[in-house]
């Protein structure tokens, strides 16, 4: 899965973005529960989702804060 860029998290609408948060969210828990059993192949993807849904939150509050 390629890396989620600002520019394209903006172009989502508030419900897009709220979408994906869960989306990412059980896919972090996913991959956490497969660590935890050793499975794990891409440990980075961990550091990445979560700073994902950082970003997506970041960009949520600024529309929050702009109206």
């Amino acid at each position: 899965m390629k890396l989620v860029k600002n520019s394209e998290i903006r172009e989502l609408t508030n419900e897009q973005i709220l979408a994906k948060i869960e989306e990412y969210k059980e896919e972090l828990f996913n991959l956490r529960f497969s660590q935890a059993t050793g499975n794990l192949e891409k440990p980075s993807r961990i550091n990445e989702l979560r700073k994902t849904v950082a970003r997506m939150k970041t960009i949520l509050r600024e529309r929050e804060l702009n109206k």
